[in-house]
């Protein structure tokens, strides 16, 4: 994790912890306590996300995972809940959240649909065997909505779907140490080898809206303190429907660990 996005993350939960103090001070608002009493919660949280963009299952075309990196995958944002009847058992969830996505890949794979860029800058597409390195980074802004319910005063479970809209995105890398057919397996030849490599660049290709499901658990360490992790399972290809370089589907799978405070 580079001293960068550990500074990013001290700052979130510097924000977070300031708002926790505040709090305390002055504990409920009569607003806090006028929505409790109707039902609402509320609550800002800031975490961490690993997993990556994955095809399932591993195509035929992708021999071997060399290499993978995570990356880091920082997410803020705050939660609006309902919850019905005099135990409280059931209520509805509504989120917005800032969050990355992201990973970083090497791969051994047979007739890999490609198009590289080569060293006169003419574009080759095609099939390639070799070795390949992947970098995928995406900003967005997700909202989730989610059916909740309380296991006891301190847990609580949630699942859902949400949406996402991609604010930022990076889908690009480089192939070396093989060779790209022309157009279709048996296509003209070219080879790369020793120091040779050449670059791809498939960003324009993502999707700038995303959907899925969500589902994870909150527990309340204290009072005011929440400690919280989610499993979100992108459903729609990350790619646009009209993109058909890379021949299988990929999709977002990231587990997110953090901390929050209700309000």
């Amino acid at each position: 994790m580079s001293r960068f996005y550990y500074r990013i993350f001290i700052l979130l939960a510097v924000a977070l912890l300031s708002v926790i103090d505040a709090a305390a001070l002055s504990d409920r608002t009569p607003g806090i306590i006028k929505s409790s009493l109707m039902g609402l919660e509320y609550d800002v949280r800031a975490g961490l996300s690993i997993g990556g963009a994955t095809p399932i299952p591993l195509p035929r075309e992708i021999r071997e995972i060399e290499s993978f990196n995570p990356s880091v995958n920082l997410s803020i944002g705050g939660n609006v809940k309902k919850w019905f009847g005099k135990d409280k058992k059931w209520g509805v969830t509504v989120g917005v959240r800032l969050e990355t996505k992201s990973m970083e890949t090497g791969a051994r794979v047979k007739n890999y649909g490609m198009e590289i860029l080569g060293d006169g800058g003419e574009r080759l597409k095609g099939n390639w065997t070799g070795h390949v390195k992947t970098k995928f980074r995406e900003t967005m802004v997700t909202v989730p909505v989610s059916a909740a319910f309380n296991v006891s005063r301190r847990v609580a479970l949630h699942a859902g779907p949400y949406v996402s809209f991609v604010t930022g995105k990076d889908f690009s890398g480089h192939v070396y140490d093989g060779y790209l057919r022309e157009n279709n397996p048996t296509g003209n030849k070219v080879v790369f080898e020793d120091d040779n490599q050449a670059t791809y660049d498939f960003s324009d290709d993502l999707r700038t809206f995303q959907a899925g499901l969500q589902a994870g658990v909150d527990w309340k360490a204290f009072r005011h303190l929440i400690v919280c992790g989610e499993l979100s399972w992108g459903l729609n290809n990350i790619f646009k429907s009209d993109f058909k370089t890379i021949t299988f589907n990929m999709y977002p799978v990231y587990v997110n660990i953090g901390f929050g405070y209700a309000f």
